[in-house]
């Protein structure tokens, strides 16, 4: 019981949620709010999650604000979300694992609502580059052989074997 209870508070630190690295920051304008936006990961490619932070210049505290996103691969249901506070840097808003679907040129805009009033921006020409590795379709097909393999192997060796034909033999 001891050593279980000593396993449990020595792993916590292990246990707890990796924190956000940011690796590359843009400036954006929204009204009288300068917003710093963080990538996780730069440059941004299609189909690989990524963590984004939003921090205006004084913090967030008493402030809300809109995220507006529009490019080719974002739906129309995650067009305009609110600025929601990131599950893991909780001292700012973000975005946690998210991924876009295409490459190409993306907008990231704010309308941000706090004590200097309201104020909109943007990050106007985001650029998302293709995913990486080779093409979605030869990645399945190479990945799905095994599986194939298998099953033929199997049919084979039914056929051979013909479990319901055979007498019975003691």
């Amino acid at each position: 019981m001891v050593t279980a209870a000593l396993c449990v508070v020595g792993a916590a630190p292990a246990m707890a949620y990796a924190p956000v690295s940011v690796v590359h920051t843009e400036r954006a304008q929204a009204g009288p709010y300068a917003v710093t936006v963080g990538f996780s990961t730069w440059p941004i490619r299609a189909l690989k999650s990524l963590d984004f932070t939003f921090m205006p210049d004084g913090g967030i505290a008493g402030t809300s604000g809109q995220l507006l996103l529009d490019g080719p691969g974002v739906k129309s249901d995650m067009r305009v979300t609110p600025l929601v506070r990131h599950p893991r840097k909780r001292d700012r808003w973000g975005l946690d694992t998210k991924s876009f679907s295409a490459p190409g040129i993306y907008f990231i805009g704010f309308a941000i609502d706090g004590p200097l009033g309201h104020g909109e921006g943007s990050l106007p020409g985001v650029v998302v580059q293709s995913q990486p590795g080779p093409p979605m379709a030869l990645s399945w097909t190479v990945g799905s052989l095994p599986f194939i393999g298998l099953v033929v192997f199997l049919a084979v060796a039914w056929r051979r074997i013909h479990p319901g034909r055979q007498p019975l033999t003691l």
